[in-house]
């Protein structure tokens, strides 16, 4: 009878899907979609600039910048051991 042999490689191991880069980016969205919901939270007038204008742009751009967070491909490919 034959046995095969399974040899483990390194490659083979599970890791993170995406590198340290794309996490800390993901965060920095997180907290500017959260800042952008606080200004639109604020006591002035429902018709002020700070509510109409400002606040959902700075929304837009805290999608924006998750959006290249997650597209965001390293070019550097250097495996930490």
């Amino acid at each position: 009878m034959s046995q095969k042999k399974t040899s483990t490689n390194d490659n083979n191991k599970a890791g993170f899907v995406f590198q340290k880069i794309n996490y800390i980016l993901f965060l920095i969205s997180i907290l500017i979609v959260f800042i952008g919901f606080l200004l639109m939270m604020g006591k002035e007038d429902i018709y002020s600039f700070t509510k109409i204008t400002l606040a959902p742009l700075v929304i837009v751009i805290g999608f924006a910048v998750g959006f290249v967070a997650i597209l965001y491909k390293p070019k550097n490919n250097k495996e930490i051991q």
